[in-house]
């Protein structure tokens, strides 16, 4: 720290740079005491500007602090915006402050399992299995970014054990309950519900569509882009890429809302925001707070509904409809099967019942079934 008498003292971090065959010596201010109070939270700012200073030379990061900035500067421009803010948050809520200080070689399997166990919420409530797993898997592959450049020689988190299941089954709709939804809906928000439920698209991808991606006449819309929080980025993986096939009724209410649009450019959005002149597309949480759940609500379905409700709907029903895995996957656009069989295919009672009553029927005597009375008293 540097003192200083009319201004706050600052923080400065030195080094040495190589020029020329030699070593020079170089400072950099990091900030002042008013924007960094602790030497900690100066420390931590100075974690990414150490990785951009030793970048090309020989750099090897001395702590998880360290390795997160490589991790973050590195891999993660190439995902998706809405994933590179998932994981900065979890590296800066969770990871960090049990872990920033402790050099690579110093993390345990053991340990990290047992914090991961003990690992609570903003709530205070023990975090999800999703939530753990999810902060697992990123742990790993940032080691696994320390052995792709030769920072480590093995993944202490391989070895560590997660659950990742649900807490709870996620709900879906009913064709009878989708149907009567679609029906109570204004043309806006109608469109978004018989977009989402009849391709499966997540929410910023249907957001982010603007009129141009839109073929007409192939009825497919071509996915290009993901919208989070205003910000236009990749999609989810690459298969998620593909073009999704349109219903005719589906082409047939964007055709209309097209005509009625302010926005009908090939480069407008589909659904524009008007405060923001079109530059921006709407809140899809404005809609779905102001005019999906109150319709579900004035329905009386009181199943807790969101965007990824209609992709799991759908899922769910081209199961019902007999659609094989693999076609199931490419209308999903997974870019793994399994994510299509383990998570959002659920079995609805109807088909177990379907499914009970066929086996059953060849497994018990048919002079039983004639009989489905209490068993007689013995004699």
């Amino acid at each position: 720290m540097v003192k200083r008498k009319r201004k706050p003292d600052t923080w400065v971090f030195r080094y040495y740079a190589r020029l020329n065959g030699r070593s020079v010596y170089k400072k950099h201010i990091v900030g002042t005491v008013t924007e960094f109070p602790k030497r900690k939270d100066a420390e931590k700012a100075v974690a990414q500007l150490r990785v951009d200073v030793n970048d090309g030379a020989a750099f090897a990061p001395m702590n998880m602090e360290q390795l997160a900035a490589h991790y973050q500067r590195v891999e993660l421009p190439s995902k998706a915006y809405s994933t590179q803010e998932g994981y900065k948050n979890y590296i800066e809520i969770h990871i960090l402050p049990k872990w920033g200080k402790y050099s690579l070689a110093a993390v345990k399997s053991v340990e990290v399992e047992g914090w991961l166990r003990a690992l609570t919420s903003s709530n205070g409530k023990p975090a999800s299995p999703g939530t753990t797993t999810k902060i697992r898997n990123l742990m790993s592959a940032m080691f696994s970014h320390a052995i792709r450049y030769e920072w480590a020689t093995r993944n202490p988190i391989a070895a560590v054990r997660t659950s990742s299941k649900r807490l709870r089954v996620p709900d879906i709709l009913t064709a009878e309950e989708f149907q009567a939804l679609v029906q109570e809906l204004p043309p806006r928000a109608r469109l978004m519900v018989l977009l989402a439920g009849s391709t499966g698209l997540r929410r910023g991808e249907m957001i982010g569509l603007r009129w141009g991606d839109i073929d007409f006449h192939a009825a497919q819309a071509n996915v290009t882009r993901s919208v989070w929080h205003n910000v236009e980025g990749d999609t989810k993986t690459e298969a998620s890429r593909k073009p999704v096939p349109l219903h005719p009724i589906v082409v047939e209410e964007l055709t209309l809302w097209r005509d009625e649009s302010l926005y009908a450019a090939e480069s407008d959005f589909i659904f524009p925001s008007l405060e923001k002149n079109g530059h921006q597309p709407i809140s899809p949480e404005t809609i779905l707070n102001r005019q999906i759940r109150p319709a579900l609500t004035k329905l009386g379905i009181t199943k807790r509904v969101g965007y990824h409700t209609f992709r799991h709907t759908l899922a769910t029903m081209l199961r019902q409809h007999g659609v094989d895995i693999k076609t199931a996957q490419e209308l999903l656009r997974h870019a793994n099967p399994r994510i299509t069989m383990a998570i959002y295919q659920q079995a609805v009672s109807g088909e177990k019942r379907m499914a009970q009553n066929r086996v059953v029927a060849n497994l018990i005597p048919r002079g039983v079934l004639q009989h489905p009375s209490a068993p007689s008293e013995d004699p």
